[in-house]
């Protein structure tokens, strides 16, 4: 059975996110809720949520011992399969931009940034379910179509090349729902709270072979 590292790192929806990954896996799949070291450096795909500011998450991320290393060991040394969701897909940047700078993980160049709607009554947070805009690239993303999923967010990751952005979504101007760089994928919206199509998602990335 393949193992899958959920990552606890104090900043994660981790019950909603554990309950949509073991229905996606349907018992094929076990999901190991963990910061262990260890633990991510044995599993076959990682996923890592995020709730909050990109400035805490990063903090608590770092504050594990050693996780930030296994990280970047398994997913990218080794390849492993990687999902970030909501501020686990920000942190995947260079830099974020909320209270000041902050270095990201710098998997994928680019910066996370405040959404600036250009329709005054697009309110920010967005919070709510919004279509995707020509989701394209690997089935991961590809097959949701334009699926109406949940999102609840201030902020938004622009990568520097437009050739990593799979999905978009409009919110008075659109901006990256989805981005996909090799073996490295992440979703704005929360598939654990986005119905049968979120765990569609996630049940092709449990199978996703990049």
């Amino acid at each position: 059975m393949s193992r899958l590292a959920l990552i606890d790192y104090g900043s994660g929806n981790l019950r909603s996110a554990e309950k949509a990954l073991i229905r996606a896996a349907g018992g094929r799949t076990e999901i190991c809720v963990t910061h262990a070291p260890e633990d991510v450096l044995a599993a076959d795909r990682i996923v890592l949520p995020g709730v909050g500011a990109f400035a805490a998450c990063m903090e608590a991320l770092e504050a594990r011992p050693g996780l930030r290393g296994a990280l970047d060991e398994a997913v990218r040394l080794r390849g492993r399969p990687f999902l970030g969701i909501c501020v686990g897909m920000q942190l995947m940047a260079a830099r974020g931009l909320e209270f000041g700078v902050t270095p990201g993980l710098g998997w994928i160049p680019g910066e996370v940034r405040r959404l600036q709607p250009a329709d005054p009554s697009a309110k920010v947070p967005h919070m709510g379910w919004n279509d995707l805009v020509n989701p394209h690239g690997p089935e991961l993303i590809a097959g949701i179509g334009a699926s109406p999923m949940y999102f609840t967010h201030s902020f938004a990751f622009w990568p520097d090349d437009p050739a990593d952005v799979a999905a978009h979504a409009d919110h008075g101007g659109r901006f990256p729902a989805a981005v996909v760089r090799g073996n490295l994928a992440g979703v704005q919206f929360h598939p654990e709270k986005s119905q049968a199509a979120g765990i569609s998602l996630l049940s092709r990335f449990l199978e996703w072979r990049p």
